[in-house]
């Protein structure tokens, strides 16, 4: 009894080796992961036009090893195999974890019918026991299947393609992972040349479930990866966040579709950004609903040689985003935090994220960014003290590495650049990490520093009975300036300390220290009623806010750094 593993070595049991045990481990040949019940699937395949890597795939052959052979060896080797009249062995099976062993089930299965022309069943095809006919017809261009998948674009010529295309692109990685997408209709051609190897597994008493089959992309990805980590000089990485991926096309996509929309209309739904309503998913879905017999009677089993091979439609690469934090401070009154635009047209010429983006932008070679921040200050309002806490994602960076000093080197020209911000504790952080910056954000305090305007004649003792006031609750309606992008809702807000300073009859400033969240301007003037109680009522006067400041924003984030 030999035992079979389907990876790249074997254990064969040979007596009075391997220590006793009798158990030992070799080197696999191409083809020495096909039995002999794999035989009649081979010439099956390979009559019917089908290359060497896809039948592999049928015969659910799991290493990893034999995919990566020249195609011309694996077409010789498949030629060898049928040659032989090698005696036929029992074989067992079994399941490995990595790479996966795609199993064959030993069953009862119903009989099928007979093969019948193209009318709802299979076609008639040569008949498996001709050899010759088999030799022949093996040398086929474009694979029935795979589209050349599997063919042309696992050759060396594609992989330097690609890879020029990555070197070309001028990225900082130090691993990468590889996607790719396909053309939907490879999987409307692997469902016809399954029923096909299915009906044939049949006759043998054999049973093929569909998961057995050694999905393309994964046999793709056994062959290139090899062949890009070497000529990269990198590692392949399932979790880089440095992705090449290639999409391929084909142009006889909708064509070859076309009855999945009829028998399953309900899938194909045309969607924005979308060329073709035949997009993976949707096939996908049709083909888990049309029933056997249906498609059988639309697409012809096994299917016929394509007009043309596949395309690689595009080849891109893209870096996982880069996110920076630091904590900025605003000494402007004229400067909005993010662009000022009404009605598409642009109010101010800049901002504070742009002032601080197009830095980074430049240094990380980043496509876009995208600014937040723990809360926001109005265009006229200023921000002192440590600043405001800030977070900037940088997407598809092409740099990505960067030490302290040049992070400290960048703040500085952030910082040179304009006198209406300044940054500070600039450094890179996690996704994960600006999470912090929003946790409990409305149950942080921040302190502002508000000068006062009074209608009425006031003294020093009028606003001293202020700074008793503690907690106090407020009941805030969305107020009128931002109900154009704020619903409207009554929020309770709390003051929870104030400290009066006297400036003149009409004017003293106020220090607040107020929960996160709260609209100091509306607690001010009263916005027409709006928020309740408000220093207007407190004083039982007219009041207006000429200024404020922030003066802190109590969020423990980013960390401080010795600047």
């Amino acid at each position: 009894m030999w035992l079979l593993l389907r990876r790249s070595r074997e254990t064969r049991y040979v007596p009075g080796v391997g220590g006793g045990s009798g158990f030992v481990e070799t080197e696999l040949s191409s083809m020495s992961s096909l039995t002999e019940k794999d035989r009649p699937i081979v010439q099956l395949l390979l009559n019917t036009g089908t290359c060497p890597r896809c039948i592999l795939r049928f015969c659910c052959v799991g290493s990893q090893t034999v995919y990566r052979h020249p195609y011309k060896d694996l077409m010789k080797d498949l030629k060898d195999f049928l040659k032989n009249n090698q005696e036929k062995e029992d074989m067992v099976c079994f399941d490995v974890v990595d790479p996966p062993c795609k199993r064959i089930r030993l069953e009862d299965t119903e009989e099928g019918p007979d093969d019948v022309k193209h009318n709802g069943t299979l076609q008639q095809i040569p008949s498996v026991n001709d050899e010759n006919t088999a030799m022949e017809n093996s040398a086929v261009e474009v694979c029935n299947v795979c589209l050349g998948i599997l063919q042309e674009f696992c050759e060396v010529d594609f992989v330097k393609k690609v890879c020029q295309k990555v070197n070309s692109a001028d990225y900082q990685f130090t691993s990468f992972v590889f996607s790719v997408s396909l053309p939907p209709q490879l999987s409307v051609r692997e469902r016809a040349a399954w029923l096909l190897v299915k009906q044939e597994m049949g006759k043998l008493g054999l049973s093929l479930a569909k998961d057995d089959i050694v999905q393309l992309k994964e046999a793709y990805k056994w062959i290139i990866h090899p062949q890009l980590s070497e000529e990269l000089g990198v590692p392949a990485d399932g979790k880089s966040l440095f992705e090449v991926s290639v999409v391929f096309a084909h142009p006889e996509t909708d064509e070859e579709c076309h009855f999945l929309a009829t028998a399953c209309p309900d899938c194909f739904k045309p969607a924005k950004n979308k060329q073709s309503v035949f997009t993976r998913m949707a096939v996908i879905k049709a083909l888990e609903k049309i029933k056997e017999e249906d498609f059988l009677k639309h697409f012809p089993c096994p299917p016929c040689s394509p007009k043309n091979l596949c395309v690689a439609l595009e080849i891109q690469c893209n870096n996982g985003a880069v996110f920076v934090a630091g904590r900025y401070n605003k000494y402007s009154r004229n400067l909005p935090q993010t662009p000022w635009i009404i009605d598409g047209e642009r109010k101010l010429e800049s901002s504070v994220e742009e002032l601080i983006s197009e830095h980074l932008m430049a240094a990380f070679k980043a496509d876009s960014f995208n600014f937040s921040s723990s809360g926001r200050e109005d265009v006229d309002v200023r921000t002192l003290g440590n600043g405001r806490p800030f977070a900037i994602e940088l997407v598809n960076p092409r740099r990505i590495h960067f030490t302290a000093e040049e992070m400290k080197g960048l703040q500085q020209t952030i910082n040179n650049s304009s006198d209406k911000i300044k940054v500070r504790d600039l450094q890179l952080v996690t996704r994960e990490a600006i999470g912090r910056m929003k946790e409990g954000e409305e149950e942080k305090t921040k302190t502002y520093s508000a000068l006062i305007w009074t209608d009425k004649a006031i003294q020093k003792e009028d606003i001293a009975f202020l700074d008793d006031i503690k907690e106090l609750k407020l009941d805030q309606k969305t107020p009128l300036r931002v109900l154009h992008r704020r619903p409207l809702a009554v929020r309770c807000r709390i003051i929870h300390t104030m400290k009066s300073e006297y400036i003149d009859e009409h004017h003293f400033r106020l220090h607040l220290k107020t929960q996160a969240g709260t609209y100091i301007k509306e607690f001010v003037h009263g916005d027409f009623g709006r928020t309740k109680p408000n220093v207007g009522s407190l004083l039982n006067s007219t009041a207006d806010i000429l200024e404020l400041d922030v003066e802190s924003v109590d969020v423990d984030w980013p960390p401080a750094l010795d600047n």
